[in-house]
């Protein structure tokens, strides 16, 4: 199977599943992950290599134009159909990440409840404040972002960080894949 742009494909339960989602929804945990841990391309190749993917993931520039497949990036048109296998490989690549950034992911979850606890905002917190001040320049330098302000961003950020303590489990990649499909199911 081939997730290519503006496609819907039928999922399991024959329900449409809206491929572009998937796309975008990889890009935006790693995204996530870049802005909590300030992992870079470096760190990316790093994981491939350990999982021995570097057949689809080899270099920076390849890196790169995979992450380019997300229609909501600047500059998308024209890049290749992400594959299966690829989307497979931004899977495992970013579960392994989590997990190996687990501790630094519970913490700001920690921070989060509480100062949930405490009617406080999350940018009151360094640990956090400084995520969601990451996450939200690196939103806005990679993606076309009509329309999208700040607090849409910090919810957007706050969800990922749930997700992200989700996907450093040990069933981590099992839980992302049931993620990318549930999140994709179309609207009939």
């Amino acid at each position: 199977m081939v997730l290519d742009e503006g496609l819907r494909s039928v999922g399991p339960g024959g329900d449409a599943i809206d491929l572009d989602n998937i796309k975008t929804q990889l890009d935006l945990v790693l995204l996530a992950l870049e802005a909590l841990t300030g992992l870079g391309s470096e760190a990316i190749l790093q994981a491939a290599s350990e999982l021995k993917l570097v057949d689809f993931v080899s270099d920076r520039v390849g890196l790169w134009r995979l992450r380019q497949s997300n229609p909501l990036r600047r500059g998308s048109g024209g890049r290749k159909k992400l594959d299966i296998e690829e989307a497979r490989s931004l899977v495992l690549i970013s579960t392994h990440l989590a997990r190996n950034h687990q501790t630094q992911i519970r913490q700001a979850i920690e921070h989060w409840e509480t100062l949930e606890k405490e009617a406080r905002s999350p940018q009151q917190d360094p640990l956090l404040g400084d995520y969601l001040d990451a996450f939200t320049g690196l939103y806005q330098e990679r993606m076309s972002h009509q329309g999208v302000v700040g607090e849409d961003l910090s919810e957007l950020a706050l969800s990922l960080l749930i997700d992200l303590l989700f996907y450093s489990s040990p069933q981590g990649s099992r839980r992302m894949w049931l993620a990318l499909l549930d999140r994709t199911q179309a609207q009939i």
